[in-house]
């Protein structure tokens, strides 16, 4: 019977043994690189994250991610032999915890580079997005000027927001400025008459009024508010990322391959508003 528990017990010390080995080989990887983000071969997963602002970056009806963005994430891991993995920010204020956590390899969603220069390693900029004013067809507001006294809705913590906040003169015209959760949802205040005008980025104004409001009773003022420019938000400190990545986007605009997959998205302002790098 001794003989037995013996037995038992080796062969449970031993699957201890094997599992620690393991964990160790793993524990060790991950403290000299070669199991985190930064490493780049041929077995690397590509993962992008990314907050679904169409149409840079959301889900078809078939539930597969897609965008502009995207799209071109997704011929960059191509073109390095990365398999791809987009990766939603569900709490958009988390992104540099995750980025910095090597959850994801990068940020690329329709991020500004302007006024964040310093937070990240960035990549040049690809894109030039402008803000707009969207209001009721009907309303007889056809210039920013009509816009005096006014109720504007804009996303909480979003591009469009920071414009309004470094626009005195445009900031002061409105009675109230309101912030909300998303861009469908002040669109939806805007159709009954909750707030007078929304501000947001142009691509995904016409997106958005499009294909979720199919041309109803909006139009986009002419004159923009202000520009931008998206880039891919690396970890900071992350140049051989980056430079990978911006050596395939720079062949990429050279071959001609970013003018296709932007013409994808061209009844939305994006092939309008492209860098060429």
């Amino acid at each position: 019977m001794n003989k037995k528990i013996i037995l038992v017990f080796a062969l449970i010390l031993a699957t201890f043994l094997m599992v620690g080995a393991v964990s160790a080989e793993g524990l060790f990887g991950f403290l000299d690189g070669s199991n985190t983000s930064d490493s780049t071969n041929d077995q690397k997963t590509f993962v992008v994250g990314f907050s679904e602002f169409p149409p840079f970056g959301y889900k078809d009806a078939n539930g597969e991610y897609i965008g502009f963005d995207l799209d071109l994430a997704k011929e960059v891991a191509k073109r390095n032999n990365w398999t791809f993995k987009a990766q939603p920010i569900i709490d958009w204020e988390s992104k540099e915890v995750e980025l910095n956590a090597n959850e994801i390899d990068c940020i690329w969603s329709e991020f500004t580079i302007d006024g964040r220069e310093d937070d990240y390693t960035w990549s040049d900029p690809y894109f030039n997005s402008s803000q707009v004013i969207v209001v009721k067809s009907n309303s007889g507001i056809d210039s920013i000027d009509d816009l005096n006294g006014k109720v504007l809705e804009v996303q909480s913590e979003s591009s469009a927001y920071n414009a309004i906040q470094n626009n005195k003169t445009l900031k002061d015209l409105f009675s109230e400025i309101n912030k909300i959760g998303d861009d469908d949802t002040a669109l939806m205040d805007l159709g009954s008459g909750v707030c007078d005008a929304v501000i947001m980025d142009y691509p995904s104004a016409n997106y958005r009024i499009t294909e979720r409001f199919h041309d109803a009773d909006f139009k986009i003022l002419d004159e923009h508010v202000t520009h931008e420019k998206y880039g891919v938000a690396f970890k900071k400190g992350n140049d051989e990322l980056r430079d990978q990545v911006q050596k395939t986007l720079d062949e990429m605009f050279k071959d001609g391959t970013v003018d296709r997959i932007a013409q994808n998205y061209s009844d939305y302002g994006i092939s309008e508003e492209l860098l060429h790098m």
